[in-house]
């Protein structure tokens, strides 16, 4: 079983980085193997990335998604309708994982952690900017994960480790 995580440092997405994404866990899917997702279920790449393994669960029926939660209140005070697709994506989901009941400063950090030590891949959408997905990304190296880095702005997918 190969699992995939997946990270961004980007809360915005245009339909060409939406179409690459999809396109790289199909390739991801159908090449790597890759049998279970990991959403980290943020705003952005990590609510996309689930919703396109939900839609493919169709096609590929062997694939699972993981929800995995940071703190019972992330998605309290998104906006409504980001709140509905936050808990219709957790209802479809194969598995929720809660990393903790209550918010801290270091929670989101902590389930990026949990992620990487879950994952065989790491997928992350950065534009190499300083941020909670670049300390992410470091994380990985050291845990000698393969990573795959997609760009935001021009869409190239650079890879790097094993596999």
């Amino acid at each position: 079983m190969i699992q995939i995580v997946f990270l961004s440092g980007k809360s915005g997405m245009g339909a060409a980085l939406k179409k690459c994404l999809r396109e790289l866990i199909v390739e991801l899917i159908e090449q790597q193997n890759v049998t279970v997702f990991i959403s980290g279920m943020a705003i952005g790449v990590d609510m996309y990335a689930a919703e396109i393994v939900l839609e493919l669960k169709a096609e590929y029926p062997i694939i699972t998604l993981e929800c995995a939660i940071p703190c019972e209140t992330q998605a309290a005070e998104w906006s409504e309708p980001l709140r509905d697709r936050y808990y219709r994506i957790a209802e479809l989901c194969d598995k929720e994982t809660m990393l903790q009941t209550h918010y801290t400063p270091d929670c989101m950090k902590k389930r990026n952690r949990y992620m990487v030590d879950q994952c065989d891949i790491l997928l992350a959408v950065w534009d190499e900017n300083p941020s909670g997905t670049g300390s992410t990304v470091r994380y990985a190296r050291t845990q000698e994960k393969s990573i795959w880095i997609v760009s935001p702005n021009t869409l190239e997918v650079q890879h790097f480790g094993c596999d």
